[in-house]
């Protein structure tokens, strides 16, 4: 199964969300000049909450963006799930939609704030299902299937 990477500002919302995972993850940290950025070592999926209230140039945690700014890093991202607060109308969760359009990978879930035990349970199927889908062993099974069937 991938990673994890995730933000979580001093409240520490995302975190304990994160926590009640139960999977291993690993945080960017709140402070990026006194401690350094982590560096992905395999795919991943990315949870973020939204900032900004509404502006997409600031719905991004300044973080995260340093941290997908490095080419590496970026290559191995998968997915996002974002964590927001309904209170922002049309823009809940926009960090995650605003990372899912620049870096061209699927949005899989939206919670807002810590989460509910659905949404926990539901982000813990739903990874396990795109993990096992995304898997190695898969894709090249999807591969001959569909080479078997183009040639048809």
């Amino acid at each position: 199964m991938g990673g994890l990477v995730y933000f979580s500002s001093v409240s520490e919302n995302t975190k304990r969300f994160v926590e009640r995972l139960g999977m291993p993850a690993t945080r960017t940290p709140v402070h990026p000049h006194r401690d350094p950025l982590p560096h992905a070592t395999g795919p991943y999926v990315l949870i973020v909450p939204t900032y900004g209230g509404g502006d997409p140039a600031s719905a991004v945690p300044r973080q995260v963006a340093r941290f997908l700014n490095d080419p590496a890093d970026r290559a191995l991202l998968r997915g996002v799930i974002a964590s927001g607060n309904t209170n922002f109308g049309a823009d809940y969760c926009l960090a995650g939609r605003v990372i899912a359009a620049k870096c061209g990978v699927p949005l899989l879930y939206r919670f807002e704030l810590l989460g509910t035990d659905h949404d926990v349970r539901a982000v813990k199927e739903g990874l396990h299902t795109f993990w096992t889908r995304h898997s190695p062993a898969n894709r090249s099974a999807r591969a001959r299937t569909t080479t078997r069937s183009t040639r048809c």
